[in-house]
């Protein structure tokens, strides 16, 4: 029999990275994500319901995940769950179901957070993913674009 453990989810940093370091030097960002879903009730009436995930990421990507993720900023995260259990101070057990990340996209360029993107930048972004959807023949979009982001 055949297991996966693989989860996407797309929506919105709810409290600022937090970045420690273990005793052997690996970086570990710790976040949370608020993902919305959206459906309709049998009576025809719209409800919103937000699902609330603690997240890790671990080495490079956590380093990445602390420098540019804030409060509020929208990413996609790729990863998969881990359940956590353990007995608290007073002798209960608890347990916690967690994601693990392995890849993140961030969906907000640097410096804006909660999606506040200006329509420039916005341009920039559709005129870049036109010239790599068409493969060499078109030239990259060069207009102010930082070489150096690592996404």
């Amino acid at each position: 029999m055949a297991y996966l453990n693989k989860v996407f989810l797309i929506g919105n940093t709810t409290r600022e990275p937090e970045l420690r370091v273990t005793p052997k030097g690996t970086a570990v960002c710790s976040f949370g994500l608020a993902v919305n879903r959206q459906y309709k009730t049998e009576s025809g009436e719209t409800k919103e319901e937000t699902t609330y995930v603690d997240g890790e990421a671990w080495g490079r990507q956590g380093e990445l995940c602390s420098k540019y993720l804030s409060k509020g900023s929208p990413v996609m995260v790729e990863g998969r769950l881990r359940f956590d259990s353990w007995e608290s101070k007073t002798g209960e057990k608890r347990s916690k179901l967690k994601l693990v990340v392995e890849n993140v996209q961030f969906l907000s360029s640097r410096g804006t957070s909660g999606g506040n993107e200006s329509s420039e930048g916005s341009s920039t972004e559709k005129q870049s993913s036109a010239a790599s959807t068409q493969g060499s023949a078109a030239a990259p979009a060069t207009d102010g674009i930082d070489d150096d982001v690592p996404f």
